[in-house]
């Protein structure tokens, strides 16, 4: 199974919504839809015309436990969306299946067009949840909001979030958002059974490990690669952990 990413490139995620249009206007309308809000496929799949038509927003339940939030649908959106409505009945699918039909386009058909148009670009990475990552990490790099998109999207952690949009974290802006009560909770985390020195010593050990290693004749250079990316890692943390107040 290959990992879903986001499209970072403008003219690439240009493109894509191009080769959308040419197979059919619902499609470019449903990415459109999906990359201007954050709102997952099944949740757009859903719309009749009258939900979304004319919205400067919209209120969505996501996650196993239908917790609700408030999606954003930002002016330029808003008119494309106007436009795709103008003239059809309000109660019908917003992205309808098959021309003769009034059933609402399948998650699969959708899924298997994103899928062909990103194969004919070269894109490998293209999935059902292309729509959402590359409006979190648009969203990310205008904002460095790391923790309004943990919140609409649900996640558990800033971390989560950062593995989402494949971003790096940033610490510092991590650090300096802690909230008393998340400060409170690892202070107990760290004490608790002495969890916090068992972490430092587990990693002292990988240290010490790849110190000895080192000077192994029989690693491969793939194997220094990897130590020189998480020796700078871990340093880049080291420095935003001592610079951060």
């Amino acid at each position: 199974m290959n990992w879903v990413s986001p499209i970072k490139d403008e003219e690439t995620l240009w493109r894509f919504k191009e080769k959308l249009r040419e197979v059919d206007d619902k499609y470019y309308i449903l990415f459109e839809i999906g990359v201007g809000t954050g709102l997952q496929l099944q949740e757009i799949l859903k719309f009749k015309n009258k939900d979304i038509r004319g919205k400067d927003s919209i209120e969505a339940s996501i996650g196993t436990k239908n917790i609700k939030r408030v999606f954003q649908i930002p002016p330029e959106l808003k008119a494309i969306i106007t436009e795709f409505t103008e003239g059809k009945d309000p109660d019908a699918f917003l992205i309808q299946g098959h021309a003769n039909s009034s059933s609402a386009l399948s998650r699969e058909q959708a899924y298997r067009v994103f899928k062909a148009v990103g194969k004919s670009m070269g894109l490998n990475s293209i999935g059902a949840q292309t729509m959402r990552k590359t409006f979190a990490w648009r969203y990310y790099k205008e904002t460095d909001d790391i923790y309004y998109l943990q919140n609409l999207l649900n996640h558990a952690s800033p971390s989560i979030t950062y593995r989402y949009i494949g971003e790096k974290p940033n610490v510092e802006v991590v650090l300096k958002k802690m909230t008393p009560e998340e400060n409170e909770r690892s202070r107990y985390l760290l004490y608790k059974d002495g969890n916090g020195k068992k972490r430092i010593q587990g990693l002292r050990e990988v240290l010490d490990y790849l110190e000895k290693e080192l000077e192994n004749p029989t690693n491969n250079d793939a194997f220094y690669g990897k130590v020189d990316c998480l020796l700078t890692e871990m340093e880049e943390l080291a420095e935003n952990f001592h610079t951060t107040k």
